[in-house]
């Protein structure tokens, strides 16, 4: 019993021992200089080594060009030109052209300083209301893509009927005698040599009403009333009927409005 325990005693004494020399022995190991790894080290020396020629590193090395650089689609770039298949007068010759701080065009009254085919047809549009039947406007009034531009809304049907429908009396006498009156006025000619040119009456189209001479507000109100003349102030242009002609004769437009 005694030599049992006795050896019980001197194993344990030879476990501490070599536990003791264990420990010594990782402490010597940490207390060295420049073993100790800090938490940030340990993850960048895991971290896997960037492929420089990956498609990703190569994506992070591109220059962005300046934002002033970077060209802009061409219906927003300023001063890009127009698509080529917008033609010329595309826009609507029929609104009155005043610029205010643009020069007046100057104002004609000699008809003979209009082209043959302009002359012929205003010619034949003041017999035909002089005649009293509105139906003798018919053959003037052109048809398919270059309508006669009766509204700026389009008009269905029958242009004929609608200009009755918009006459004061509804059998088309107030629209004749207000197309007499309006032929009856001066002119200007409107972007000479341009596939846009126009003779346009009356000249008011094109002139601003704070412009009018005295003498030329008289011939204002030969077309218009007081009360249509207030109205149009606030727009500061003539906004009642007008009646445009291209050279070659086609009657373009005769419209009232803004």
């Amino acid at each position: 019993m005694r030599r049992a325990a006795r050896t019980r005693i001197i194993v344990s004494w030879v476990m501490r021992a070599a536990i003791g020399l264990a420990l010594c022995a990782a402490a010597a190991v940490l207390a060295r200089p420049g073993t100790a790894l800090a938490l940030s080290e340990i993850q960048r020396q895991d971290a896997p080594t960037a492929n420089p020629n990956s498609s990703d590193n190569q994506i992070e090395q591109q220059t962005l060009p300046p934002l002033d650089q970077v060209p802009l689609p061409p219906s927003t770039t300023p001063g890009a030109e127009q698509p080529e298949n917008v033609t010329p007068g595309d826009e609507d010759s029929a609104q009155p052209d005043v610029d205010a701080d643009e020069p007046v065009p100057p104002v004609q009254y000699d008809l003979a300083m209009l082209p043959e085919p302009v002359r012929r047809l205003r010619e034949r549009l003041i017999e035909a209301c002089k005649s009293g039947d509105i139906e003798k406007l018919r053959p003037y009034l052109e048809t398919g893509e270059n309508a006669t531009q009766l509204s700026f809304g389009g008009v269905d049907g029958d242009p004929i009927a609608y200009l009755k429908e918009v006459s004061g009396d509804k059998e088309g006498a107030e629209v004749m005698a207000i197309l007499l009156d309006v032929l009856d006025a001066g002119y200007v000619q409107m972007d000479p040599g341009t596939p846009n040119e126009l003779y346009v009456w009356p000249y008011f189209f094109a002139v601003p009403l704070g412009k009018l001479t005295a003498p030329q507000r008289v011939e204002l109100f030969r077309i218009v009333t007081a009360g249509d003349y207030e109205e149009m102030k606030p727009y500061g242009s003539y906004t009642f009927y007008r009646i445009g002609i291209t050279p070659e004769g086609r009657w373009s437009f005769f419209v009232e409005g803004d």
